[in-house]
């Protein structure tokens, strides 16, 4: 349990490290430490704030087919740029489309990594 908290952990790391790297707004101050506790902010504010956010939008959600979800995700992800100093966002349209990067490459790289885990297990064990 503990090890896939920090492999998630680390996802999102990544995805972030990604998504500064291909959105021009978006810039993270900072080498990997900083990273780290850039990622572990927005996983708290996504885990406390999110599902109420999701609640309250579940009308819009539901009428725009799913894609004010990407408008709360970029919501979250400005709520974390404005805790922290080490992370910048840039403007509206930019903090969506930085969240829709985030979602995309952190659904990419847990595809990846269970099929990696998963392929390195014997037949009789992955069936478990």
């Amino acid at each position: 349990m503990i090890v896939k908290l920090l492999v998630a952990w680390v996802i999102l790391a990544a995805a972030i490290a990604i998504t500064a790297a291909l959105v021009p707004s978006v810039e993270v101050d900072g080498g990997v430490v900083t990273l780290l506790g850039v990622s572990m902010l927005f996983a708290l504010v996504n885990a406390l704030l999110g599902p109420l956010l999701r609640l309250v939008s579940l009308p819009l959600t539901v009428v725009t087919l799913g894609l004010f979800a990407l408008v709360v995700n970029g919501i979250l992800l400005g709520i974390t740029a404005g805790l922290t100093d080490s992370l910048d966002v840039g403007g509206v349209v930019s903090t969506i489309v930085a969240a829709l990067v985030i979602s995309v490459v952190t659904a990419v790289l847990w595809f990846v990594i269970d099929r990696v885990f998963d392929g390195s297990r014997p037949a009789h064990q992955a069936q478990a």
